[in-house]
């Protein structure tokens, strides 16, 4: 199977921290928190220092700057499972440094956006969010799926945060309008137009 990086991409440094070619095909995202308001310079330091023993594919800044932390094909050290890890796209993203670890608008917003890159560049039309461990792991997407998964299942962490967990079902209705609503705004046209380049090669 091919792979490609979004071209929302605004910051690239790449971490040897990861799992090396995938094993299954993408059909999850995995958002985190970062715990800290962090920029894009200081995200790919961070996750470029081997004995940090951690990355993700890609990264939001506070100012929802993109930062490319382990391209697509490969895995990343992000959820506490390589299960996980080796289907999913994690997404690490600037939150604050308390319970409920909020994110700012526009993290948040650059977040949706980046799910539905994704899911469009793997040819998903939905994002699925269950609510329940159990449910999700045990569900198989049909081909035109991609469901969300946390990282609290799979390590005792609060990660995402309740603010974003709260939100994991806005955010999949939001990404899934996005993915099966023809875009009229200058800068949704200035995506899709991105994401057509990246599947058609040209």
């Amino acid at each position: 199977m091919a792979y490609s990086n979004s071209l929302l991409v605004d910051y690239k440094k790449i971490s040897p921290n990861k799992y090396v070619n995938r094993k299954h095909a993408i059909d999850r995202i995995t958002p985190h928190c970062i715990v800290g308001q962090w920029d894009a310079k200081t995200i790919g330091d961070e996750f470029a220092r081997t004995s940090k023993g951690a990355s993700c594919n890609y990264a939001i800044a506070k100012d929802g700057r993109v930062v490319l932390v382990v391209e697509e094909k490969d895995g990343s050290w992000c959820s506490s499972s390589e299960s996980n890890d080796r289907r999913a796209v994690t997404i690490e993203c600037a939150s604050d440094t308390t319970h409920p670890y909020a994110f700012r608008p526009e993290v948040y917003e650059k977040l949706i956006k980046l799910c539905a890159d994704i899911c469009k560049r793997n040819g998903k039309t939905r994002l699925l969010w269950f609510g329940s461990k159990t449910q999700a792991l045990n569900y198989t997407p049909k081909s035109n799926e991609m469901v969300i998964t946390v990282h609290r299942w799979f390590a005792n962490k609060a990660c995402p945060g309740d603010w974003l967990y709260n939100r994991l079902g806005d955010l999949a209705a939001k990404v899934t309008n996005l993915l099966n609503t023809k875009s009229n705004t200058k800068e949704d046209n200035e995506v899709t137009a991105s994401i057509n380049i990246t599947v058609n090669g040209k």
